[in-house]
């Protein structure tokens, strides 16, 4: 599968509704001051090489560097390059920018828009390779054509203007993920082309170094409101990838591009106070409440600030054996099921392909051998040639980094964790031996529902079987204007009857931090794995639910999952246990159903079966899950006041 589109991640600018605040959640506790503790601009304008003596990539005028990169990496990215030179260049139109306020579509500018900077950085890449002056000109048009947009970001993140709504409003440059992108992009062309550019107009490089100053640097000199940064007081902080995403890129910028000595070592100066913002915001275990695709933006992208801070400070600058940084890299090996499957939780797509080049070289700067491992099997199994980066700056390091990891590539194997508990944000997870993917794996969640890119899914679990799922959390279908809207939980995918989750008096679980998971425990041994929690305080009053107790076990000496609810209420109108799959179900039998694949759910007789599905036809879930998700509703007829029930999925 190919690496998950990385218009997939990003947000309306309405996810400050949605993204945890620091001040709710540290409330009373000192900020921790892991990247800003260094005595301010001063200290750091000392640190800081000179922006013409910083050299962290070679330029493509240093040739025998350019070289030296493997032939078969060489020749599919120079290839690709042609394909797309007698293409026309997209036209953003003012009508396609317009539909996400006419009609909630996203996907029509977007494609758009990421079409241009994606030709544009492989024509890039593939002149540095090349040389000849092949595709200076479609560079050229490209550099031409973005430096002439009303704005470098994308209709859905329009909020943050004053204006709000409709068209940009060009007297307002604001920064949001896409616009940094662009900033990026046309800053590494800068260095990497400029003396090759130059000739082409003696007005070319000034007008990049005016749009990037223009659209980004100044703004984020000059403005400390942008809700991403996360710098007002702790009440109103808000946090999520957007911070290290949008902060990898103007620290990119602002090292390149920003020719005042004081002013850069100020800019870098208040980049590491927010991104200690973002870093306040985590748990003591570094686990991502967004899921391990977001993790691609949100560790991931605080690796590419390390990254720079170390090569612009000749590795004065190196935060790598703080404990909190180690930990926010473990999570993404953490979270490792079995070939592309990652334990997914809220909008996180469960089959995801991370950048293997970067999590690799995560695991080598924390010494962490199991992260390394699964980074250099990641590039084995999707990098020949070498998979194409979402930016320039993780491009060129994968790519000056790509005969090392072929080396690392050729043994390493996945860790395949046997057992992970997360209590800050409580996930857990189980299989039934360390490093192997037969049998049964479980994981579950704790949580409360504000969460960032949260769904209503307080207790859910999900489970597989040799490595493929059974019971599924779907994740989320394309953005639109509903996803990060007050209708957000309108949305099927988003709701607690559409997961792993009982539906109480026929009430779901309600969204917000309030409702929220109690007594969370967990234990483990060669045995079996047990994950225990108290979900009632998920549901609002109308469900009628005085206490749920819910118990996730993975049963290692049987090779079974348990989930058993115990549970008292105060009303029994209704009531059904909700499992959901992409396997086909039927009942065989009173107390039993069968999924395909030979996986059995045995439950208490007094439950009565339904079965209804849903289409999973969206470009974001079919690759996944296929045209159709299934539902079983395990109904209880007539629902008791007090008492409990047991599902047992075996297989066989």
């Amino acid at each position: 599968m190919s690496r998950i589109s990385r218009r997939a991640f990003c947000a309306s600018a309405v996810c400050l509704a949605l993204a945890r605040s620091v001040g709710e959640e540290a409330a009373g506790v000192a900020p921790r001051r892991i990247l800003s503790g260094i005595d301010g601009a001063e200290r750091l304008a000392g640190l800081l090489l000179p922006v013409s003596s910083w050299k962290p990539f070679p330029p493509a005028s240093e040739r025998e560097p350019w070289e030296r990169l493997p032939a078969d990496a060489r020749d599919a990215i120079i290839n690709g390059a042609a394909r797309q030179a007698d293409d026309p260049w997209p036209s953003l139109s003012a009508s396609a920018f317009l539909d996400f306020q006419r009609n909630g579509n996203r996907s029509r500018f977007e494609q758009l828009h990421f079409g241009r900077r994606a030709r544009l950085r492989r024509s890039v890449i593939a002149e540095c390779m090349e040389d000849k002056g092949r595709f200076l000109d479609d560079i050229l048009d490209g550099l031409w054509l973005i430096c002439e947009e009303s704005f470098w970001g994308v209709p859905a993140h329009l909020g943050m203007q004053r204006s709000g709504v409709g068209l940009p409003d060009v007297d307002e440059p604001i920064v949001d993920l896409f616009a940094a992108e662009t900033a990026n992009t046309l800053a590494w062309t800068k260095y990497l082309l400029g003396s090759r550019l130059e000739p082409l107009s003696p007005l070319l490089l000034p007008r990049l170094h005016r749009e990037v100053k223009r659209r980004l640097l100044d703004p984020c000199w000059s403005r400390t409101d942008f809700w991403w940064m996360a710098l007002g007081s702790p009440a109103e902080r808000v946090v999520n990838n957007w911070n290290p995403w949008i902060n990898s890129n103007w620290l990119t910028c602002a090292l390149l591009m920003e020719s005042d000595p004081q002013r850069r070592a100020a800019a870098v100066d208040k980049i590491l106070d927010s991104l200690d913002r973002f870093l306040d915001y985590y748990h003591d275990d570094g686990g991502c409440e967004e899921g391990p695709r977001y993790w691609d933006r949100a560790g991931a992208s605080l690796f590419d600030c390390l990254e720079l801070l170390h090569s612009a400070t000749a590795g004065k600058l190196d935060f790598y054996s703080n404990p909190l940084v180690k930990e926010i890299g473990r999570y993404i090996y953490r979270m490792h099921v079995a070939g592309d499957w990652y334990t997914n939780f809220a909008d996180a797509s469960a089959k995801i392909v991370p950048d293997g080049s970067l999590v690799w070289r995560y695991g080598l700067r924390i010494g962490d051998e199991k992260m390394a491992a699964l980074g250099a099997w990641v590039a084995a199994q999707h990098g020949n040639p070498p998979v194409e980066a979402d930016s320039l700056g993780r491009w060129l390091d994968e790519l000056f980094h790509l005969e090392p990891l072929r080396k690392a590539s050729t043994s390493a194997k996945p860790p395949l964790l046997r057992d992970v508990f997360l209590p800050g944000v409580g996930v857990f997870a189980a299989r039934i031996r360390e490093g192997s993917t037969d049998g049964f794996y479980l994981a579950a969640q704790a949580g409360h529902n504000g969460e960032s890119h949260n769904h209503n899914d307080v207790g859910n679990f999900i489970v597989y079987f040799n490595g493929e799922p059974v019971l599924i959390d779907i994740g989320v279908e394309t953005y639109t204007d509903k996803t990060f809207s007050d209708r957000r939980y309108e949305i099927w995918t988003m709701q607690s009857a559409w997961h792993n989750c009982p539906t109480i008096n026929g009430t779901m679980q309600n969204d917000g931090p309030r409702f929220q998971a109690r007594d969370v425990q967990h234990h483990a041994d060669d045995n079996a794995a047990e994950f225990a929690l108290d979900i009632d305080r998920a549901y609002p009053p109308e469900a009628g639910v005085e206490r749920w107790h819910r118990i996730a076990r993975l049963d290692r000496a049987s090779n079974t999952v348990e989930i058993t609810d115990r549970f008292k209420l105060a009303k029994a109108q209704s009531l059904e246990i909700n499992l959901i799959t992409a396997r086909e179900p039927r009942e065989v039998s009173p107390g039993e159903i069968a999924l395909s694949g030979d996986v059995h759910i045995a439950y208490d007789r007094s439950l009565k079966p339904a079965f209804d599905s849903h289409s999973s036809a969206d470009p974001l879930l079919k690759p996944v899950w296929g045209p159709v998700v299934h539902r079983i509703r395990l109904t209880a007829t007539p629902p008791p006041f007090e008492g409990g029930f047991t599902i047992r999925i075996s297989h066989g």
